[in-house]
């Protein structure tokens, strides 16, 4: 797990955060073990930014991979760092219920969740019925 929690933090120092101050990075590990890492890139018309699990997810696709086995965020500040509920949502399309999700700050690990306990009840691709 070092090796996720390095990766994030390196995301983290590489955020473009000028507006919010807030600089997040992720880390999502995939399906042959493979890390891919995103940060934060706000934007200053506000709804245009991309957070940083998104742009680890976008990572992990242009590799070729379609699993996140394990996903770390780490960011600033006194409180848990986890992801939005839009992130939560795109991690849900390409993980499981039980794909554990760490939370992070810059001095280390500061609590595991499931994805399932972060969006219980969610919808996903298993919702969908195959069309024939």
């Amino acid at each position: 797990m070092d090796d996720l929690l390095r990766l994030a933090r390196t995301m983290m120092v590489r955020a473009y955060a000028p507006y919010s101050k807030f600089h997040v990075g992720a880390a999502v590990r995939d399906e042959d073990g493979g890390l891919h890492g995103g940060c934060n890139v706000e934007n200053a018309a506000y709804p245009q930014g991309l957070c940083a699990e998104a742009a680890a997810i976008a990572a992990l696709i242009a590799a070729g991979k379609r699993r996140v086995t394990e996903c770390a965020v780490i960011g600033p500040g006194t409180e848990v760092v986890t992801p939005c509920g839009g992130c939560r949502q795109k991690l849900r399309e390409f993980a499981d219920d039980d794909t554990p999700v760490w939370s992070a700050d810059p001095q280390g690990w500061r609590a595991r969740h499931t994805l399932g306990e972060l969006l219980p009840a969610s919808f996903g691709r298993d919702h969908w019925v195959p069309s024939e």
